[in-house]
């Protein structure tokens, strides 16, 4: 990566833009020139970067002069707006929003598992970053996959605040002193109280009964594994945590997995670590991963009543890997690859 970028993040004050800036420096990225796009609320802020002062611009149909690489996390109806007009300045877009996921000519990459896939944002110049709960769930099912070949996931979701943005980290903070104080809990961010509580609704109901979070699980696993046959069975909960999903999974495949080989298929997945001593109370929590860019699974067992199907819990950091991390590996790639 010898040559330096312009690069423009759009949602630059949110949750995963301010996790994106912070990744950005981690891994030294090369920048040439940094642009901070935000809404107009937030426009005139300064974040500091590599230990220098910016400021943040209001994000608009003429921020992308120059740019050749455009991180987007400001929601799919900025994306669906401005993203064409970043394209159009000469950049590419990796945008973080639900707005291109499913659309055919716009691949949708985790680099660890589809690095290929990325091939195709020449068709129009975007790359979709998946949604945060399909990434850490797919880091162990990939190589279970590979191997086996899944037939069927259960999966159960238990979301931390921090998928909602900054918001959702400030209404737990907000409820839970309120309830220890013995105050009136007021509600905005969610549907329902969070704070000690667990609300089985992320996203809108559709007439099936599911939410759009729980049929992004079903429709984005089939995409990046390239696989219309896998069932996907999702329920997605919020919980009062503020970093790090996890999910319980029970994954049939039609190769018999045990568990021993499980647990060397999964060793050896890039940016996954098997953390499974139940005994020692070794097992994937939020605490262990938040903060952190590999996902944790552990508690791997096989299903008591399916011989072809195994149990696993997973963790990982919905801002980093989840969000902020995999779009900054899908910007590390593109300049390694085509750039």
């Amino acid at each position: 990566m010898s040559k330096a970028y312009t690069v423009a993040v759009a949602g630059a004050t949110g949750a995963v833009g301010e996790t994106m800036l912070q990744l950005l420096e981690e891994r030294n990225f090369p920048i040439r020139q940094l642009k901070l796009l935000a809404s107009d609320r937030s426009a005139g802020k300064s974040l500091i970067f590599r230990g220098e002062e910016l400021k943040v611009e209001q994000l608009g149909e003429r921020s992308f002069q120059g740019t050749e690489i455009a991180l987007f996390s400001a929601g799919a109806t900025r994306s669906q707006q401005f993203a064409p007009a970043a394209v159009k300045a000469g950049a590419v877009v990796i945008d973080n929003s639900s707005a291109f996921r499913m659309d055919p000519d716009i691949p949708l990459v985790v680099p660890e598992i589809n690095p290929d896939a990325l091939a195709g944002y020449q068709a129009r110049g975007i790359i979709a970053n998946p949604n945060c709960t399909t990434i850490v769930m797919l880091m162990p099912l990939k190589p279970l996959h590979d191997y086996g070949r899944v037939r069927r996931v259960v999966a159960s979701s238990y979301q931390a605040v921090s998928g909602a943005g900054a918001k959702g980290i400030e209404e737990l903070r907000r409820q839970t002193l309120a309830w220890a104080r013995g105050e009136s809990i007021e509600i905005g961010a969610f549907p329902q109280q969070i704070a000690f509580n667990v609300i089985p609704h992320i996203d809108t109901f559709q007439a099936n009964g599911y939410t759009k979070e729980e049929l992004k699980l079903v429709f984005e696993t089939r995409k990046i594994l390239g696989d219309e046959s896998i069932g996907v069975s999702p329920t997605t909960v919020r919980v009062p945590v503020f970093t790090a999903h996890s999910i319980s999974m029970n994954v049939e495949t039609e190769r018999k997995i045990g568990v021993d080989k499980a647990k060397e298929l999964l060793s050896k997945m890039p940016g996954l670590v098997v953390f499974d001593d139940p005994e020692a109370g070794r097992y994937p929590m939020p605490v262990l991963a938040a903060g952190k860019d590999d996902c944790f699974v552990g508690r791997i067992r096989e299903d008591l009543s399916n011989d072809h199907a195994l149990n696993l819990w997973v963790v990982g950091d919905q801002l980093r890997k989840g969000a902020a991390l995999n779009a900054i590996q899908i910007a590390e790639l593109l300049v390694k690859r085509y750039l």
